[in-house]
């Protein structure tokens, strides 16, 4: 099951009353399925910047909810502050960090200025990715002349809300406007380098950043700047689109930096951006040393940068992700400055349970042992798709040893693909270890619940059957991933290191014990289904996988035999 993650970062218009931040943020923790990050609250700015994340169902509601709070707790009629504003709730940016679309948080933002419009009585724009006119994508533009500006701007049809447009009325002056939108992941990063010259970290900035630098007289640094036909300087773009960058000096560590917002890290990811940096700094006769990443970032970052800088040794990045990341620390410097924690950095580690036990972060005895106590599960279809994560393993294994031998290295990269394939079978069918002993305990659950009347007697079997349901689908999932582990050891037996070629044939008969205990499971949960027809689809379903695993395993063992 893919994780889904956005983060939110709502700023609210108080930062100098510590209780008023506090129950803003009871509020929104309150909600089941978010976990809060930071409060950063600013007293000269009189805002407060609160970061939270979660699935997305779950961060809307929190959203709603601390932008109720502050409605309650707020009146924009007395408030002041360095910096621009517009309501209790000035701005609510929606941003996706793992499972989820910047699209589809854009959506979510749209549907939530909506509900803050109609529920609350609080007029809203969208900005950004949610934006409905193009103009006001820029935040700026939605928050044209702040607060004061609302009595003329309400009731506009041109420069009103998107929800809420009426007259300014007492109700407005209290809240003030909302801008809520959506837009990518913003990393703040630092590049360190071996010099203690602003002006150089400062040039090299320039040289990158999308903005750029002004165009003086003859093309010198101290000629005079050049202006078009309005007076406004003309630029020299820089080479990355998306950034902003300047140099600094920074005292505590003794070295220049040019510290950098992404703002767009589709185009440019970070890895490119530290390549690109390190170009322009070479150029100009200094190194880049290392990288201080401010802040959090995605998974999804430091994997890609991992197997960017892996693909440029022409090494597998079929492996795990945690030596993916290790990979990444070590090739930007990550660590260069202070240690670096990926579980104190990376957003889905800070996000993740830590009393959430699962089947799979036992240990190999731990897991035998937890098998072979007395409780029901986990039992059988844990055990099957534990044994299709085992095949997956060693086709994965062949195929990194296989891309990383000397014989093989006009072809590691056919090896990597596929040992990446392999790694992402594994690591599904690793999920439904657990995933099959959730199904048993749902319908476990069910015999729980009430049936005392006749329409608790209805729910308790609609649950009943929704569960057993469930039950059936989960197995018949490990059949299909571990079927698709053929795929890896077929390939791997054939055409892998001949050394290892009896590792893609024990990969083989796990595989296929995988299919078949799987099997066993879907037959027995179907029969207690009380819709037949689905019933019977679903072992028709699981026996053409059955037998067609049958036949891939007479194919691998085939191979194997004629090699040894």
């Amino acid at each position: 099951m893919k994780t889904r993650i956005i983060e939110c970062v709502p700023n609210f218009s108080e930062g100098r009353d510590p209780e008023k931040i506090r129950k803003i943020t009871d509020a929104i923790t309150a909600v089941k399925g978010v976990k809060l990050l930071d409060v950063d609250p600013g007293e000269a700015t009189n805002r407060t910047v609160v970061t939270f994340v979660g699935d997305p169902e779950a961060v809307v509601e929190a959203a709603f909810q601390g932008i109720r709070r502050a409605a309650e707790l707020i009146d924009m009629r007395g408030h002041h502050g360095a910096h621009p504003r517009m309501g209790a709730t000035d701005v609510c940016p929606l941003i996706p960090v793992a499972g989820v679309t910047l699209e589809e948080c854009a959506e979510l933002s749209r549907a939530l200025a909506k509900r803050v419009a109609d529920e609350l009585g609080i007029p809203t724009y969208c900005y950004e990715a949610a934006a409905f006119r193009p103009e006001r994508k820029n935040l700026a533009v939605c928050r044209e002349g702040e607060y004061e500006a609302l009595p003329k701007k309400m009731g506009d049809e041109a420069k009103g809300p998107d929800f809420g447009n009426r007259a300014f009325d007492e109700a407005a002056a209290r809240t003030g406007a909302t801008t809520i939108g959506a837009r990518d992941f913003l990393i703040a990063v630092n590049y360190n380098l071996n010099t203690t010259s602003t002006r150089r970290a400062n040039a090299i900035a320039f040289d990158v950043r999308e903005k750029g630098r002004p165009v003086r007289e003859g093309g010198k640094l101290t000629g005079k700047p050049l202006k078009d036909a309005d007076g406004k300087p003309i630029m020299q773009p820089g080479t990355l689109k998306g950034t902003k960058a300047i140099g600094w000096f920074i005292d505590e560590y003794g070295i220049a930096q040019v510290s950098m917002n992404i703002t767009d890290i589709a185009t440019v990811p970070l890895h490119v951006a530290f390549d690109e940096v390190c170009r322009a700094a070479r150029e100009r006769g200094v190194r880049v040393t290392g990288t201080e990443i401010v802040g959090l970032v995605p998974k999804r970052t430091l994997i890609d940068a991992g197997k960017y800088f892996l693909r440029k040794q022409q090494r597998s990045c079929g492996i795990p992700d945690e030596e993916i990341i290790r990979i990444a620390v070590k090739s930007m410097g990550l660590d260069e400055l202070k240690p670096f924690d990926p579980k104190e950095k990376v957003i889905e580690y800070l996000v993740a349970d830590d009393n959430d036990r699962k089947l799979i972060d036992l240990t190999a005895r731990g897991l035998a042992e937890e098998t072979a106590s007395e409780s029901p599960a986990p039992g059988g279809g844990s055990i099957s798709a534990y044994m299709g994560a085992l095949g997956a393993a060693l086709g994965t294994m062949v195929a990194n040893l296989t891309a990383h031998k000397a014989a093989y290295d006009d072809r590691w990269e056919e090896f990597s693909d596929m040992a990446e394939k392999g790694q992402a079978l594994m690591e599904r069918l690793l999920h439904l270890v657990d995933e099959d002993t959730a199904a048993f305990n749902r319908i476990m659950g069910v015999f729980g619940m009430p049936k005392s009347t006749d329409a608790e007697k209805a729910a308790r079997a609609a649950a009943l059957e929704a569960a057993t349901l469930y039950a059936t689908e989960v197995p018949l999932h490990t059949m299909e991933a571990a079927f698709e582990v053929f795929e890896v050891v077929r390939a791997m037996a054939e055409y892998g290191n001949p050394n290892s070629v009896t590792d893609a044939g024990v990969g083989a008969l796990a595989a296929r014990a995988a299919v078949r205990g799987a099997f066993l499971n879907v037959k027995i949960n179907a029969s207690g289904l009380k819709d037949r027809a689905k019933a019977e689809a679903l072992i028709a379903r699981g026996a053409e996988i059955a037998a067609a695993a049958a036949a891939e395993e007479d194919a691998v063992l085939a191979i194997v035999e004629s090699k040894i």
